[in-house]
């Protein structure tokens, strides 16, 4: 008599029990995926070839199957968390052992500044130089940048506006003069923040003064003066003078002259509120080639500069193609870095190590990285995670349904036992 069969059921059923047990336990894990015990039958090798009535010998537990299949999506309310949408993994490392790989974007910025998990694992992607361009190649540990953002000292202005033809002349052709403290003396005014070498803010007044220079055959008037103030102080220096005029053709359009960007004089702007002496900006270029004269009113629709002060890292946001966008008190961003995902030929080769990470192993084949959403990668998606791919009705069905085949297999046993106690009682 033989009690293999029965027995070997009973480890089957006993270790099925187990994995389903442990999906269970990490329903709630986010990043986790669910495993599927597999199993084979046995058969006993015959001495001289396989036989046409082999009683097999029961079972054993062929593998442990993890499925990674997409997990759901639930969003969080830390910009930090992050969810794979697609395949790939994160690259985890300790500087030290091979990479891990995840799914769980639970991450933090540790007192160094790298991106961790739980574990401290750090994220791998791709650095940047000193001017926030990623450096693509060899993935390293993400940091962000521990300094802040220098001052850059404003070197153009692009204006994109409309003066109203309609309006009167407060110029004299041949003898510009203007009161900034009286508005009959200009048309229009509109303003705008530049900074000097330092970052300093200086305010900066654009006043346009309509002249009484008219074209031939009595057409409108053609030509604007403008000038200029820093801190309430004429740019160019008193008594004040207009620093380009502009001169428009009939038809109001794009100006005739000047075309190319003009450079103002030396900013001097004296002090600042808080009493520091702004430092002069020179060769500072304005862009007046968009600037119209049409039968309309008055109106900016661009004013823009390209200097900023000082700042300091206020926050940070994740793309979805993994690029890492920092941005600063001073209103700037740039980015940190960008993320790098890698994804398996096998997934299913992958070795678990627990805390949610796997190894690369022979049987995954060598890990095929890439940004997020390059070929078939999955995007990212920020201040989200990935739950368990788990069903824990599936799960509860399947607990059922080995615990009737572990009672079924003692069942075997027992009739077995029968058997053989029937046998040793025979006189």
């Amino acid at each position: 008599m033989s009690f293999q069969q029965g027995l070997s059921g009973l480890n089957a059923s006993s270790k099925n029990l187990s994995v389903i047990g442990n999906n269970i336990a990490n329903a709630n894990t986010f990043g986790t995926k669910t495993s599927r015990a597999e199993f084979a039958d046995v058969y006993a090798a015959a001495l001289n070839g396989a036989g046409t009535n082999n009683i097999g010998i029961g079972t054993n537990l062929a593998s442990v199957a993890q499925q990674f299949t997409q997990g759901n999506i639930s969003t969080t309310e830390n910009p930090m968390d992050l969810a794979i949408n697609g395949a790939g993994f994160f690259q985890m490392t300790d500087e030290a052992s091979p990479p891990q790989y995840t799914r769980n974007g639970q991450f933090k910025i540790n007192r160094d500044g790298f991106f961790v998990n739980n574990s401290g694992l750090k994220l791998m992607g791709y650095q940047t130089d000193a001017n926030g361009a990623i450096q693509p190649g060899q993935a390293l540990p993400l940091q962000l940048p521990t300094g802040g953002v220098e001052p850059q000292v404003t070197s153009r202005i692009d204006l994109q506006a409309n003066l109203d033809s309609r309006e009167p002349a407060t110029g004299v052709t041949g003898s510009p003069s203007i009161d900034f403290s009286d508005a009959s003396t200009y048309n229009r005014q509109t303003s705008l923040t530049v900074f000097d070498l330092r970052g300093q803010e200086v305010a900066l007044t654009l006043y346009f003064q309509k002249t009484d220079a008219v074209a031939p055959a009595g057409a409108n008037t053609l030509e604007w003066n403008i000038y200029a103030t820093a801190n309430g102080l004429p740019v160019g220096g008193a008594p004040a003078r207009p620093f380009t005029t502009v001169v428009f053709p009939a038809d109001g359009s794009r100006p005739l002259s000047p075309t190319d960007p003009v450079v103002m004089p030396q900013i001097v702007a004296g002090n600042n509120l808080q009493g520091a002496v702004i430092v002069p900006i020179d060769n500072l270029a304005i862009d007046l080639s968009n600037v119209s004269q049409f039968g309309s009113p008055f109106g900016v629709t661009n004013l823009q500069q390209d200097g900023f002060s000082a700042g300091q890292l206020s926050s940070v946001t994740v793309e979805s193609n993994g690029v890492i966008m920092a941005r600063y008190s001073n209103g700037r961003s740039r980015p940190a870095g960008q993320i790098e995902i890698a994804t398996f030929r096998n997934p299913q080769g992958l070795q678990p190590i627990g805390d949610n990470a796997w190894l690369s192993t022979f049987a995954s084949n060598e890990p095929v990285r890439g940004v997020p959403g390059e070929g078939n990668l999955g995007v990212l998606q920020a201040g989200a995670l990935e739950e368990s791919n788990v069903d824990l009705t599936g799960e509860l069905v399947n607990m059922i349904t080995a615990q009737r085949i572990y009672q079924a297999n003692a069942q075997t046993i027992k009739a077995q036992d029968q058997v053989l106690q029937t046998l040793v009682n025979l006189r």
